[in-house]
This record gives structure tokens, C-alpha cells and sequence, in this order.
């Protein structure tokens, strides 16, 4: 009997992969990516001190729950590049979480870039 992979175990271990390489610092915080069926999370880490530096989600609510997820996922890059923007953070390195940058992953980083974040 063939036995399918589970999505979320092979994605969490290319998410693995990618993060030995890929660390945010203070002057240049990873923007982070989570994806869920209903909602999309985005946060700013410095990996160094390990805290979060800001965060925004489709939970929140200056982002109304209205329309389809890739402009939710759009609205969500907006808001995060505004709040990075705003603690003075302009270059990220971007982490998609072991997503296909594409979609909603791909939505959210479009907009961050055109709302001030560089990667």
C-alpha cells in the first residue's frame, strides 16, 4: 500500500532547511511567513535577541475579514510593511516558511515591496 506524504511534515522540513541558512538580526529582521487554511500570519524577528519586532495577521483588526485570501494575504504585506517602516526597519530577508512562493506567499511579499520593504 502506497502511503502519501503529509503536506505540513515535508513543508516543516524544508522550512528546516531553509532557516539553517537564513537568520534575521537587528539591522535586518527575517520577515516570516505562516499560512493556514483561513488566515496568514506575517512577523518581523530579530533571530539574534530572538524577539519579535512586529507582527500582523488577518486576526487583526485593522484588517477587515471581507474578500478572498490573496487580498487578505495583500492587505496583510501592506500592513506589515507599513509597521516595519514605522519602527525604521527597510530591508528584510524574507522567509516564505517552506511555502511555494506563489499564491498567497507571492501576494503578500509583492505588497510588502510595494509599501516601502526591500528584499
Amino acid at each position: 500500500m502506497i502511503t502519501k506524504a503529509d503536506k505540513n511534515a515535508t513543508r516543516r522540513k524544508r522550512h528546516a532547511r531553509v532557516r539553517a541558512k537564513l537568520s534575521g538580526t537587528e539591522a535586518r529582521p527575517r520577515l516570516n511567513v505562516f499560512r493556514s487554511n483561513k488566515h496568514i500570519y506575517a512577523q518581523l524577528i530579530d533571530d539574534v535577541k530572538g524577539v519579535t519586532l512586529a507582527s500582523a495577521s488577518t486576526l487583526d483588526k485593522e484588517v477587515s475579514a471581507e474578500g478572498n485570501n490573496l487580498e487578505a494575504a495583500k492587505k496583510i504585506g501592506e500592513l506589515i510593511a507599513k509597521r516595519a517602516v514605522e519602527k525604521g526597519y527597510k530591508s528584510v530577508v524574507f522567509d516564505r516558511g517552506g511555502y511555494l512562493y506563489h499564491g498567497r506567499i507571492q501576494a503578500l511579499a509583492d505588497a510588502a515591496r510595494e509599501n516601502g520593504l526591500e528584499f
